[in-house]
């Protein structure tokens, strides 16, 4: 998503299994297992499933932050 355009910000279908909801929300993590310090991952998410997706990355002591999605991606 990094090179997303507004258009394909307004397209952006929650990452979360079976959801086609609009994303409204950008989750940022990484396995610090795997992923050196500079590597981030990216999933979007609805309203409904922000809470869910952030909570089963940080139940697995994932590095996460959440920002609303438009304003992240008009920032750039």
């Amino acid at each position: 998503m990094s090179d997303a355009g507004p258009d394909q910000v307004a397209d952006a279908v929650c990452s979360r299994a079976g959801c086609r909801a609009t994303a409204r929300w950008r989750i940022d993590w990484r396995n610090p297992r795997i992923h050196s310090e500079d590597r981030r991952k990216t999933w979007v998410a609805c309203d409904e499933h922000v809470g869910y997706l952030r909570e089963f990355l940080a139940a697995r002591d994932f590095p996460v932050s959440v920002e609303p999605l438009a304003s992240t991606e008009a920032a750039r």
